[in-house]
């Protein structure tokens, strides 16, 4: 094989890796770019074109990661991970923790850890490499990894628990969800939500986003029940879609252009959290980009009844 044919033949692997370390699809796909010049410029053949490949990619989103922190500590309100469509890395020996692994709520939980940490856990729990492998990626110890392994097991361990629905009852629980959300029915949403239920908006001060998250059944129910009704008069239109592994829907205005992102948290038969992703740098991977100011105009515009 070729250099080309073996970094193609990888490349959906270094996505996988990438965007877990730096939940940004378009961080993503430059790491993996870079790290493909790099190999592209090395002089001598690896022994291992996946070690070296795996490494290099981990080693160029550790160095993002380091310099994104300031940034996203001065972010505009709660900060969500890009939507991701489709993982283009499959591996049915691991597929229940690949789908896990890239849920929002996992990607957050990623964000209580250091860079390193973040990166040897993923390149441990979520694809298995060997610790001589790890250690060479992030320029530690094998027994240093094995000691961030566990600081950050600790770390994800304090957060939520893991989704326990199965694929099918997910599925069906988020039809029933649309379902009701067209219809605007109020006590059909309900019924679907857990009574602590949150909304949360990230728009990254780029676009409306709520001024604080919505708390509880009720409070959600009624205003996802007050706002569809409305965006479907002005011809906003959604399609469910999986996204980062969990059900969700993407938004659209009359144009086709993407308005924003709807992703469910499902847990003991009950929506745990609804994340809209509004922020339009984040959804530009996705295709053309709505105005989101201007949704926000008409919405405000149209009638209530």
């Amino acid at each position: 094989m070729t250099r080309t044919e073996e970094f193609q033949e990888l490349r959906p692997l270094l996505f996988s890796i990438a965007y877990r370390i730096l939940g940004s699809v378009s961080e993503a796909e430059d790491a993996v770019q870079e790290a493909w010049l790099r190999f592209e410029g090395a002089a001598a053949e690896p022994r291992s074109v996946k070690a070296y490949l795996s490494a290099t990619v981990t080693r160029i989103c550790v160095d993002v990661l380091r310099s994104a922190r300031v940034r996203r500590e001065e972010y505009v309100g709660p900060w969500f991970p890009e939507p991701l469509l489709a993982d283009p890395y499959e591996d049915p020996a691991r597929a229940a923790e690949l789908a896990d692994s890239v849920s929002m709520a996992a990607l957050l939980l990623l964000e209580r850890l250091s860079p390193l940490e973040r990166a040897v856990f993923v390149l441990r729990e979520v694809f298995d490499f060997g610790y001589p492998e790890i250690a060479s990626a992030v320029g530690r110890s094998e027994a240093a990894c094995r000691q961030l392994v566990v600081r950050a097991r600790r770390h994800m361990a304090a957060g939520r628990p893991r989704f326990d629905a199965d694929r099918k009852e997910r599925q069906e629980l988020a039809a029933r969800f649309f379902d009701a959300l067209r219809e605007g029915d109020v006590a059909g949403l309900r019924d679907l939500l857990a009574a602590d239920v949150s909304l949360v908006g990230d728009g990254g001060g780029k676009a409306p986003q709520l001024a604080r998250a919505v708390m509880g059944a009720d409070n959600v129910a009624r205003l996802l029940a007050s706002v569809l009704p409305r965006m479907a008069r002005i011809d906003v239109s959604f399609e469910p879609h999986e996204l980062n592994g969990q059900p969700g829907a993407v938004f659209r205005d009359r144009d086709g252009r993407v308005l924003h992102t709807l992703a469910l948290d499902v847990l003991d038969g009950r929506i745990q959290a609804i994340r809209l992703v509004i922020n339009p740098d984040k959804l530009a991977h996705l295709g053309p980009v709505a105005d989101a100011w201007e949704i926000s105009r008409e919405l405000k515009r149209a009638p209530r009844g």
